[in-house]
């Protein structure tokens, strides 16, 4: 099992827009990226990233790769002379916000030097800019499927490197037991889990076990299995035409009702109106694919 795959479909990501964008001096682009995440790679030049609510502006150089792992407004402008930036936004459903997300500050720059310009990022980079600034066959195809192993490898790193200090999902995928606890449950959301049954199939006690997930996750077992529960079903309301019975028993719910009240609690809509609103979104989204071509600055 790839929890973080897993986490990803299940969080509902799809990448919506690529552009390329060449920022002269004296310019800003503004990004109202409200229910996304995504990143920014400068390609040339450097680049001042302004967050928002006044947070102080960040500098991102040539080479280097902002992460923005929750949705915000925000805008970009040339650093000291022009510069140009690939930008890639990722829409997702943000109630209930998955740990893997929650767990990562708002903007992460990737700093680049020497050391990291030949690992897999670095180059990948450099890739990227190659073929963004070409008109070679199969340009289009490659920028998106660079600009996506970027935007794995880059989360992937960072929730690696924030597992060996701090409570989260990186931290979890550290401890064999603990992994393998969140393994059964991305595999199986729909199992009758109790704390007692998840600590006997990693070989722990009831005690032992809660507190060691709750210890290395940051939150107790059963409130993050309500998490992947509702964001599951949400896969399921948006790329199926299942009653809510069905879905209901597809998560762990008994009935429709059980379901539709827990469902609306998490995330505040119910089920009917979240399908709804999805739907429009696809659709919207359809609209303007043409219009959403790399280099439509």
């Amino acid at each position: 099992m790839d929890i973080l795959s897993d986490l990803f479909r299940d969080a509902g990501l799809r990448r919506r827009i690529v552009d390329l964008i060449d920022l002269p001096t004296g310019a800003q682009r503004d990004f109202p990226c409200d229910r996304s995440v995504g990143l920014h790679v400068v390609l040339e030049g450097s680049a001042w990233l302004h967050p928002a609510n006044g947070a102080a502006p960040i500098r991102v150089e040539a080479g280097e790769i902002a992460l923005m792992a929750r949705g915000e407004h925000h805008a970009l402008s040339p650093a000291d002379t022009q510069c140009r930036v690939i930008s890639g936004a990722y829409q997702l459903w943000h109630a209930p916000l998955h740990p893997v997300f929650g767990d990562l500050p708002p903007w992460n720059v990737r700093r680049g030097d020497r050391a990291n310009r030949l690992d897999a990022i670095g180059l990948t980079v450099s890739l990227l800019a190659d073929e963004a600034s070409g008109d070679a066959l199969g340009r289009e195809t490659a920028v998106y499927a660079l600009l996506d192993l970027l935007f794995t490898r880059v989360v992937r790193e960072l929730v690696e490197q924030r597992g060996v200090r701090t409570p989260g999902v990186g931290h979890a995928i550290r401890d064999r037991q603990v992994r393998a606890a969140l393994t059964l449950l991305h595999e199986d959301v729909a199992a009758e889990w109790t704390i007692d049954r998840l600590g006997a199939s990693v070989g722990l006690s009831r005690s032992a076990f809660a507190e060691r997930f709750r210890a290395v996750v940051g939150e107790p077992p059963l409130t993050y299995l309500r998490t992947l529960r509702v964001q599951r079903a949400m896969r399921l309301l948006a790329e199926s035409s299942d009653g809510l019975d069905v879905i209901a028993h597809r998560v762990g719910y008994g009935d429709a009702f059980a379901f539709s009240k827990a469902f609306k609690k998490a995330t505040g809509i119910s089920p009917g109106e979240f399908r709804r609103r999805d739907a429009a979104e696809r659709a919207l989204a359809w609209r303007f694919e043409a219009r959403e071509a790399v280099g439509g600055g």
